[in-house]
């Protein structure tokens, strides 16, 4: 063990807690139990000197030893570094940034990665907002108005990044926090007061290592998350999303929040393990009802069934967090309240128009800009939505995307977050 550790002087604790979340076939329990008795340094010693085996789980693994030999090979110099450069940071049980209430209850977390600013969960009130990919536009328009209106109260909105209501629900939650910073003169991103509480800001969960986008659609999401939220991951930097880490990265979303809110969801999904992680730590659930003929409530209105608390909007989750009246008593902003504007989805029903009848003449481009809102759209799509011809569209779009406001990728247009 001494021959090997000298060249592994000098790096932090935080080095060697990645180290060992990248070990093969390692999980979250493991890791748990290893770093419950010792140090992250301690543990990787005794990792390389054999002491400690791989997970068993149920089918045949490498010895101790063979294991201590993949270890070895393992340059944790090289991955602490391009962490470091990336500004990507580690914590696990125990230690300093590590969110205390993914320690509790069931399945803990074990060492988690982070880009953006973790401490955003703070002392704030937690609301995840999760629901399908394949959701209605009203079910993204709710989730957005949702995400704004939490994040506009205080409170910090958790959602994990999937197209559909989580993509939506952050998006939100930026738009709120972008207009507060333009009613403090700031950037929004430091959750500045405001005409009451501070904004709450967004956390998203990922599957995939924090700097890996998925899906590649949210990249200017994504980007806009690091920059005033925060992403954390389970999954190592440089790894891509798998399909068993999505209900994993789930129970993580339910961990952290105080209720879940699911806005659509199918009779099956992922949804489904958020909600059952929440009811295994007794998490409250609460789901937005929807119509009896849309396959996208099918789940929502059974959980309502089952008695899942109703959410109508924000103030019901408010109210559920002991936290009343706070939007009743705040001035109302101007943002995702209408459908023409251009941080907010565009709503199908209510077509964008060039003009408002309460506000100036908006540009083509703004109606298009705001017609593509936050989720991918092709062409027809926005056509439909924009109520422009389409060849007016098609110049908007291309004068957007010269502008960097929006981007083509593979015959779908996508807002790229400034």
């Amino acid at each position: 063990m001494v021959s090997v550790l000298p060249a592994l002087d000098g790096l932090p604790p935080a080095a060697y807690a990645a180290a060992l979340a990248g070990l093969p076939g390692v999980g979250p329990g493991w890791l748990v139990a290893v770093l419950a008795e010792r140090s992250p340094r301690e543990a990787w010693a005794a990792v390389l000197a054999g002491e400690i085996g791989p997970p068993v789980r149920g089918r045949p693994r490498p010895g101790a030893h063979e294991w201590a030999g993949a270890a070895g090979r393992l340059d944790v110099a090289g991955q602490w570094e391009r962490c470091r450069r990336a500004g990507i940071g580690v914590c696990w049980p125990g230690s300093p940034g590590y969110p205390d209430v993914l320690g509790q209850g069931p399945a803990p977390a074990g060492v988690l990665f982070s880009a953006g600013a973790l401490d955003r969960l703070g002392d704030r009130r937690r609301v995840a907002i999760v629901g399908t990919r394949r959701c209605t536009p009203d079910g993204t328009d709710i989730a957005y108005r949702l995400g704004y209106d939490l994040a506009d109260a205080g409170v910090c909105v958790i959602s994990g990044l999937a197209l559909g209501i989580d993509g939506a629900a952050h998006a939100g939650a930026l738009a709120a926090g972008r207009e507060a910073g333009d009613r403090s003169g700031g950037d929004g991103g430091d959750g500045g007061e405001v005409d009451g509480p501070v904004v709450g800001g967004t956390v998203g969960v990922a599957a995939s290592g924090v700097d890996v986008v998925y899906p590649r659609q949210h990249a200017g999401l994504w980007r806009e998350m690091v920059r005033v939220g925060a992403i954390l991951s389970e999954t190592p930097p440089g790894h891509p999303a798998q399909a068993w880490r999505f209900p994993s990265r789930n129970r993580l979303i339910a961990g952290l929040a105080e209720i879940v809110v699911v806005v659509e969801c199918h009779s099956k999904g992922g949804s489904w393990h958020t909600v059952e992680a929440a009811i295994k730590r007794g998490v409250e659930v609460g789901a937005v009802p929807g119509s009896v003929r849309s396959a996208a409530s099918v789940g929502t209105n059974r959980l309502l069934h089952e008695g899942a608390t109703p959410v109508r909007g924000a103030q019901d989750v408010l109210d559920a967090l002991g936290v009343f009246d706070v939007l009743r008593a705040r001035p109302q902003a101007s943002g995702p309240t209408s459908p023409t504007s251009p941080a907010s989805p565009a709503s199908p029903a209510s077509p964008a128009s060039p003009a408002s009848a309460s506000g100036p003449m908006r540009t083509m481009e703004d109606v298009v800009l705001a017609a593509v809102g936050w989720r991918p759209l092709c062409l027809d799509e926005v056509v439909e939505r924009s109520g422009l011809p389409l060849a007016a569209v098609v110049i908007a779009l291309d004068h957007l995307e010269e502008k960097g406001a929006l981007g083509a990728e593979e015959g779908w247009w996508v807002r790229k977050a400034h």
